[in-house]
This record gives structure tokens, C-alpha cells and sequence, in this order.
């Protein structure tokens, strides 16, 4: 029996990975005149690499990158205070699992942006923890986030299940050992979720299959 249920947060609870997208696409045309085609993000957003990538493979040093970084972070921060990043019905799911539950959030969102997205939802009243990028040294695909959230919880990898829209999340987990449920995102469909131990079209499908 399960007791306890860790999720990701960007695209599981809100809708927000588009927006990280657009800011990184935004960004890379502006400061380098790169095109960061939709397909290519998604290879590398799959695989937990950078979008930056595009741009050392040009040779652009590393100090500009970082300036324009910084650029995306705005671009983004602004995204998500000014853009309508809630998933209908999360919050009343949240608070019924909540009931049976212990649950915490595990993402690869820097704490800033993290506190940003939450800052006008009461979602996280839901949770035992948050861990957030800073909150470990290896993020996902690694398995160390969800090994992280699995030790404060002080839970066993049969009692615990994750839910994750991404194959870098669910790779995570899978190579934590713990069960993983898919829940659909039209942003990520292309991903490989063929190691999920389950799949759901809404996160309101996670109480029925509990």
C-alpha cells in the first residue's frame, strides 16, 4: 500500500514548462540569433540537458551565455507572473489525497521561480516538503531528487510513488527504484514513457488508481 506521494511541479501541478520554452527560444534568437527549434527542446529537455547547448557548440563563451541566462530568467519570471499557468481542478485532487497521503514536491525549478509560481496558490499547503535544484547536487534525470524526497520522508521505495509528465522525471525515479504514473501533457507527449508503471490522462485519475 502506498503512502506517500512525491510529485514533480512544472507540468504536473502547473502549467508552466511552455513558458520555460519560450523564454529560453526567446533568448537564444535575441542574444545569438540561434533558433531553438521545438523537436531539438524536447531531445534535450528529455535527457535533462541545456538549452544551452546550441549555443556552446557554436563557440559563444561562457561569459555571454551567462548574461543571457539572466535575460531568460526575467523572460521567464515574467511568463509565469502574467500567463494563466494553472491545471484545472489540482488543487481540490491535492487537497482529497492530502487525507490519506503524506506528499511533497520534487522539481528541477530553481527556488525563486518555485516561490514565484506558488506564491498566489495554496497548493504547497498540501505538502511535508518542497526540494527544489538547489536542494540537491545532481538534478534529474538523476536519481539523487527523488532518493532526497524518499529519505525525509523516511520511507521505503514500496510505500512511496511518483508522478511525472517528463522522461527526464520519470527516468529519475525509475532509477530510484520507485513506481512513476505519467500523468498526459501535450507538451511533452513526444517523450519515451514506455518504463512508467502507470498512465493517466488528468491528475484527478491518480485517486481512482491509488
Amino acid at each position: 500500500m502506498k503512502k506517500y506521494i512525491l510529485f514533480d511541479n512544472d507540468g504536473v501541478l502547473v502549467e508552466t514548462e511552455i513558458y520555460y520554452f519560450k523564454s529560453s527560444k526567446r533568448v537564444l534568437k535575441e542574444f545569438f540569433s540561434l533558433d531553438l527549434e521545438f523537436d531539438t527542446y524536447m531531445e534535450i529537455m528529455a535527457r535533462g540537458g541545456r538549452a544551452w547547448e546550441i549555443a556552446e557548440a557554436q563557440g559563444i563563451a561562457q561569459k555571454e551565455i551567462i548574461q543571457a541566462r539572466i535575460k531568460r530568467d526575467i523572460y521567464y519570471q515574467d511568463y509565469i507572473k502574467n500567463e494563466d499557468i494553472a491545471i484545472e481542478g489540482v488543487q481540490n485532487i491535492l487537497k482529497e489525497l492530502s487525507k490519506k497521503y503524506k506528499m511533497g514536491i520534487v522539481t528541477t525549478s530553481k527556488r525563486a521561480d518555485f516561490e514565484l509560481i506558488h506564491k498566489t496558490r495554496e497548493l504547497v499547503d498540501y505538502m511535508d516538503f518542497t526540494l527544489c535544484l538547489e536542494d540537491y547536487k545532481r538534478p534529474k534525470p538523476h536519481p539523487e531528487p527523488y532518493l532526497s524526497g524518499l529519505k525525509i520522508f523516511n520511507a521505503n521505495k514500496k510505500e512511496a510513488i511518483v508522478v511525472e509528465d517528463s522522461q527526464r522525471g520519470l527516468t529519475s525515479a525509475y532509477r530510484a527504484g520507485i513506481e512513476c504514473v505519467i500523468v498526459h501533457n501535450n507538451f511533452t507527449a513526444s517523450h519515451d514513457f514506455s518504463k512508467a508503471t502507470h498512465k493517466i490522462d488528468k491528475l484527478a485519475d491518480l485517486k481512482a488508481l491509488l
